[in-house]
This record gives C-alpha cells, structure tokens and sequence, in this order.
C-alpha cells in the first residue's frame, strides 16, 4: 500500500504557497540576496523573479535600495495579505510562519531589522 505522502495524483501539480510569497520570504531572510540566488532557491527563472519583484514593489510590498551594484530590498511588513478572504492579517504574520523562529543577524543593517512593520515608533 502506498502512504499518503507517496501517493500519485493532483498534488503534485500545485502548491500552498505561490511564487510570490517564496520571493518576498527569501527577500526577508536575506534583504542583500541577489535575483541569481533567489531563483536558484525557489526554483525559477531570473527573469520570473525579476518580475515577481516589480510586481511586490507596485503592490507596496517591497522596496528597494540601490548599494553599489546589489540592491538591498526592504520589505513592508505591515501591508495587509492581497487577497479579500485573507482579510485581517499581515505580511508579517505570513513571514512569522514561514521563517525560522530563531533570531538571526541576517538582515540587519545598522542594527534595523530588514523587514519593516510599516510603523513610526
């Protein structure tokens, strides 16, 4: 008999998590990640990522900084989820699931935290 997890069939033809939220959670592991990295790690194209990018950046979701030749992105953490049903919470509640529970020096620049939660405090 073959367990669940072996099973053939539909579940192997999607995912729960879209490409677009695979990008903005590398982006928060690592704001200084370059595109090349990104791609490699979710398994897309470059120029997908690149696309992905501009489309979290017009949604408010991202921005970025040009250093030298890398860019260092920042993203927007308090921006409500996109969708009308995930009404309620935050791209910061989607990233705290998604990213390792320990605290890490990753991300830190001048000791601000890479992901912003979009307050003035």
């Amino acid at each position: 008999m073959v367990g669940m997890e072996h099973a053939p069939g539909p579940r192997a033809t999607w995912t729960f998590l879209t490409n677009h939220a695979r990008v903005l959670v590398q982006i928060s592991r690592d704001p200084g990640i370059r595109v090349r990295d990104i791609a490699a790690s979710c398994l897309l194209t470059e120029r997908a990522v690149q696309r992905i990018i501009t489309d979290l950046e017009a949604g408010g979701y991202l921005t970025h900084t040009r250093v030298g030749r890398t860019n260092h992105y920042q993203v927007r953490a308090s921006s409500p989820l996109r969708h009308p049903a995930d009404a309620g919470p935050r791209v910061a509640d989607l990233l705290a699931l998604l990213t390792p529970h320990e605290p890490t020096t990753a991300g830190l620049e001048d000791g601000a935290p890479a992901v912003e939660d979009g307050s003035d405090a």
